[in-house]
């Protein structure tokens, strides 16, 4: 029997189970139909047209008939509307614990209004942490990687290489309990992770038969960021990189410019810090000890230290092209014909098509003012990070602008070209998966003369066996890293707030849930 009462806030439904058919026992499963009494049970089911729907269900206490069952009623459930101490339909509850899992506390109660559903940010993340998580299979091919938990804590994340999907998550990235998951989780034959000593050691106490893989991604990356260290040595030689300058094409007012910058604040600060640097450090005093008598950052401390001259670390970006440039030498004529009102310079540019602003023309007539040339585009030596892309990217894919001064820097500079040579003998190596050269290859890696390729050729060559698989096997940790992407995800809904328990059981789960509905067939069209 079914009524439905509609008022403004709520759709109630009144409803009574039938008195005549058996019920099933909630513990042994058996039938029966001895009804002891009724009592009402109020359940909360999903929206109906917008309104909350409230569910008002009478149903049978019945004996057990069953004297071996500790039981002596029970009362019976309806499949698919009832569950034991469950207030919301199965329905309800899947929906609940959906959007917790993708929205977790404050989001999710939010969506929940949306869905005219009264809960909590307490409640949902409740239900969140009432969903069992699945069960834990042991992967062949398992990845390891760390990741940043909050301010200087690191977190260590598992991944099914085979299904893409997390294992689990915890807090640290220390051996001893890599080691301790794998000796509770045996059976893992092949196991990715970075050059990390900490993972090495954890995944050879916990799973010494493994097969190690370092991953070639962050072979690669190691390796960029000594090419880029070398280049910061060595960024007297980055402007050889630019085209020579004819005597007749260099600006004549260059000293005049020279010494602008030598009297601006900028030029001011950049002079007496690498004064103050360079007295200290010719003392033999640590970088670390002159930043902290200084007040400045060791690295700022290292790049000034560096420098041979306070010129080359003043800040003076190159100046980007304008809608202006193709106008400035009709500036120059006029002001030299003695118009030098920028407001009229602006209405004459705008009757020969110039359509920016009066702005731009004031700021570009301002060097004229002072007696200084117009300030137009130049090109800048490359930063010691655009000379490593340049050496690292592969030759076919490198553009016309640096195929140009590549040549011309590698010539200028030997360590340079021998890093260059380096890094395409490993390059070579990546592509055709062939570790043979290997061993000779850390050889001249160490015998280079540079500091860092040769420290880097005693880590690679401590770990020689996972980089040979990691260059001729095809297995990587690129799973790895677009899920740590996806925890940095969660981190950033839930503010970086939620506990390690909280954010694991938010990593596997919403996992689960994308491939649960990715796997879902849609409905053909009509």
């Amino acid at each position: 029997m079914v009524s439905v009462d509609v008022s403004d806030a709520v759709v109630a439904v009144r409803a009574r189970t039938r008195s005549g058919e058996p019920a099933c026992c909630t513990e042994c499963g058996q039938l029966s139909e001895w009804c002891h009494s009724r009592y009402a049970r109020r359940l909360v089911d999903v929206t109906l047209a917008g309104r909350p729907l409230r569910i008002d269900l009478s149903v049978r206490r019945l004996y057990y008939e069953n004297t071996t069952c500790p039981k002596t009623t029970f009362a019976e459930q309806i499949p698919g509307l009832t569950v034991r101490y469950q207030r919301r339909t199965p329905r309800l509850q899947r929906l609940v614990e959906d959007i917790a899992v993708v929205l977790a506390g404050r989001g999710g109660s939010r969506m929940l209004r949306i869905l005219n559903i009264r809960l909590s940010r307490v409640a949902v993340l409740s239900q969140l942490m009432r969903v069992p998580l699945p069960p834990l299979v042991t992967p062949r091919v398992l990845g390891v990687d760390d990741f940043a938990l909050h301010g200087g804590t690191y977190g260590t994340l598992l991944v099914d290489a085979t299904t893409r999907l997390p294992l689990t998550l915890w807090e640290g990235r220390d051996a001893e309990q890599l080691g301790r998951w794998l000796r509770a989780h045996p059976g893992v034959e092949v196991a990715c992770r970075d050059g990390s000593l900490t993972y090495r050691q954890g995944i050879t106490a916990g799973a010494p038969e493994a097969v190690q893989v370092s991953d070639r991604f962050h072979l690669w990356q190691g390796l960029s960021r000594r090419v880029q260290d070398i280049a910061s040595a060595h960024r007297g030689c980055l402007p050889a990189a630019l085209p020579p300058v004819s005597e007749d094409d260099r600006p004549p007012a260059e000293e005049t410019t020279e010494n602008a910058v030598a009297g601006s604040r900028a030029g001011r600060h950049a002079q007496s810090l690498f004064e103050a640097v360079q007295a200290l450090t010719r003392t033999g005093r640590s970088h670390s000890s002159v930043a902290r008598e200084l007040g400045l950052d060791r690295r700022t401390v290292g790049k000034y230290a560096r420098a041979r001259t306070w010129q080359e670390v003043v800040r003076r970006p190159p100046r980007k092209p304008s809608t202006l440039d193709p106008y400035l030498d009709y500036l120059r004529q006029r002001w030299d014909e003695g118009q030098h009102s920028a407001k009229i310079l602006h209405e004459e540019l705008q009757t020969k098509g110039y359509l920016g602003h009066y702005q731009r023309v004031k700021m570009a007539v301002a060097p004229l003012r002072r007696g200084l040339p117009i300030d137009e585009p130049r090109e800048r030596p490359p930063s010691p990070r655009e000379a490593a892309r340049w050496i690292t990217t592969h030759p076919h894919r490198r553009s016309l602008h640096i195929n140009e001064r590549l040549p011309r820097l590698l010539e200028h500079c030997p360590e340079l070209k021998l890093t260059h040579d380096l890094v395409r003998r490993f390059a070579t190596m990546l592509d055709n998966r062939d570790a043979a050269p290997l061993p000779g290859w850390l050889s001249d890696l160490a015998q280079s003369g540079l500091a860092p390729l040769a420290g880097l050729a005693g880590a690679l060559h401590e770990d020689r066996h996972a980089v040979a698989q990691g260059i001729t096997t095809p297995y990587n940790s690129g799973v790895n890293e677009g899920r740590i992407t996806d925890v940095k995800l969660q981190k950033r809904i839930m503010a970086g707030r939620a506990s390690v328990s909280l954010l694991r059981h938010r990593v596997v789960l919403i996992a689960h849930l994308r491939r649960r509905h990715a796997d879902r067939p849609t409905m053909a069209p009509r």
